[in-house]
């Protein structure tokens, strides 16, 4: 399908790094697409199992005009398998084929993918140029946006890493139709999270319309994807590197995060753990006296109503609020050993706090099933 003349551009403006995202229907086969993505080398397309027999051939025939050779490496499908192993995997490629710094890497999956690609991107002969071709709503409204790049550790999510930015996001929302449910649920969870940290009108417009974006309505995933985009490069235009602002787009990945790394990643789909994790953080904003019960109340139907958790997960039958401290405080915003939570500090803004111990295992033994 060639690409529609409806398409919108975000540009995460970073100056001579700036790039833009695309955004729009059958762009991932349509060759004039990558235009802003280097050419003359060669590429490597870095996917998984479950993507590869549905786009792989797809976009490897789009990019055939701009590179020497377009080779593949299909990566086990799962968190789970975002580790060392799999990231040399996609290093014994590069070096099987003689691949040189003017090879660009395609990461064409969901979050896994990205953050493996642009890990790999980051660290292959000390930086190559990368492309992020997104193939689920979490990852177009989220993780491939940005330059988080980075594989999890037993002991904490993402905690292995690199900010390195792409040349360019490919969202087409076309390759959303093919998602399960649950992964589309999973995402919004992302686009849920950023009405009460920076966009109250998005969050009504989120809540109005939660029906046709989990019918996959395209009119309605259009607007979703662009405004989240836009919203992530706003904070990310200021703070790149997560110093201040940036660490207001982790609402409810603390609590999330915990979650995932207490239950064993995979278990839980991250979308789903950030669903609970937002959960968390409301009742903790609202501990805090930051917000009313009338708003948490709002948010949990909201979450609820996309097909999300509400209720945390339990991680220790014994002391489930000592585990969840324990692994919190490897969160990447602990400072001191202190955890630091994203909290709503009223609707629309967001803020970054401690609280005390004793006030956090309250809310856990509140939300946890």
């Amino acid at each position: 399908m060639q690409a529609s003349s409806s398409v919108s551009q975000v540009r995460i403006a970073l100056g001579e790094r700036t790039y833009p995202i695309l955004i729009g229907a059958g762009l991932l086969a349509d060759p004039g697409s990558y235009q802003a993505a280097p050419s003359g080398g060669d590429a490597l397309i870095v996917t998984n199992t479950t993507v590869a027999p549905l786009y792989a051939e797809r976009l490897a025939r789009a990019l055939a005009g701009r590179h020497r050779q377009v080779h593949q490496v299909a990566l086990p499908d799962g968190e789970q398998h975002k580790h060392w192993e799999t990231l040399n995997r996609i290093f014994d490629v590069l070096l099987g084929h003689g691949a040189d710094r003017k090879t660009v890497l395609y990461a064409l999956g969901g979050g896994v993918v990205g953050d493996m690609t642009g890990f790999a991107a980051a660290c292959y002969m000390r930086g190559v140029p990368f492309v992020q071709v997104p193939t689920t709503l979490l990852a177009q409204v989220d993780s491939s946006v940005g330059g988080k790049t980075a594989i999890n550790h037993p002991l904490g999510k993402n905690m292995i890493g690199a900010f390195y930015q792409p040349r360019l996001v490919l969202c087409d929302l076309d390759v959303l139709a093919s998602l399960p449910a649950r992964e589309l649920s999973a995402g919004l969870a992302e686009v849920i999270k950023y009405g009460p940290i920076a966009d109250m009108a998005f969050f009504d417009w989120i809540e109005a319309n939660v029906d046709a974006l989990r019918a996959c309505d395209r009119d309605a995933l259009a607007h979703a994807v662009e405004r989240s985009c836009q919203i992530k490069a706003e904070v990310v235009g200021q703070d790149e590197r997560e110093s201040g602002l940036r660490a207001i787009l982790n609402f409810g990945h603390t609590f999330g995060h915990a979650i995932e790394a207490g239950l064993g990643y995979g278990a839980w789909l991250h979308g789903e753990a950030v669903g609970a994790g937002m959960v968390m953080a409301a009742q903790l904003s609202h501990a805090l006296g930051l917000v009313d019960a009338a708003f948490v109340q709002r948010l949990t139907a909201l979450i609820a109503r996309a097909g999300l958790p509400t209720r945390g997960a339990v991680l220790d039958a014994h002391d489930n609020a000592g585990r969840y401290l324990q692994l919190m405080r490897l969160d990447k915003k602990a400072e001191g050993g202190e955890i630091r939570f994203v909290v709503i500090d009223g609707p629309g803004r967001a803020a970054v706090r401690a609280a005390p111990d004793a006030l956090v295992r309250q809310v856990i033994e509140r939300c946890c099933r």
